[in-house]
């Protein structure tokens, strides 16, 4: 994974695109401490386990059995 700044980022964005289309993910660092706060990842990549985001580990995310519709086609990845 590429790490970059947002100040790199906004600079270098056509060269995060590119990393980005190899298969690679590039992570936004933000302020002093440089914490992520955003991550561009190809489309292809899997989702599973990571459907949370932010709330990962306050709440949980269930489907019925009988559910029609993938989470992946539910949220539009």
């Amino acid at each position: 994974m590429t790490r970059m700044s947002v100040g790199e980022f906004k600079s270098n964005f056509s060269a995060a695109l590119e990393i980005v289309k190899s298969g690679k993910e590039v992570e936004v660092l933000y302020g002093r401490n440089k914490k992520p706060i955003a991550r561009l990842v190809p489309p292809e990549k899997n989702y599973s386990g990571e459907l949370l985001g932010c709330i990962e580990g306050t709440a949980t995310f269930t489907m019925s059995e009988d559910w029609k519709m993938t989470p992946e086609e539910l949220l539009d990845l």
